[in-house]
């Protein structure tokens, strides 16, 4: 299960989104939200893989 959220930052020189992932731990079960800050293109990669 994959919450989506992307938020839009504007930069002086780049566009960037920052993209939360929330991931469940195969060992406890328990859910942790996974971060990071990258281009537009790249968030839907970034979503995709486990």
């Amino acid at each position: 299960m994959a919450k989506k959220t992307v938020a839009t930052l504007q930069t002086a020189s780049k566009r960037l989104s920052k993209a939360i992932k929330m991931v469940k731990s195969p060992t406890t079960g328990a859910y942790t939200f996974v971060e990071a800050i990258m281009t537009p293109e790249e968030v839907d990669t970034f979503l995709k893989k486990k």
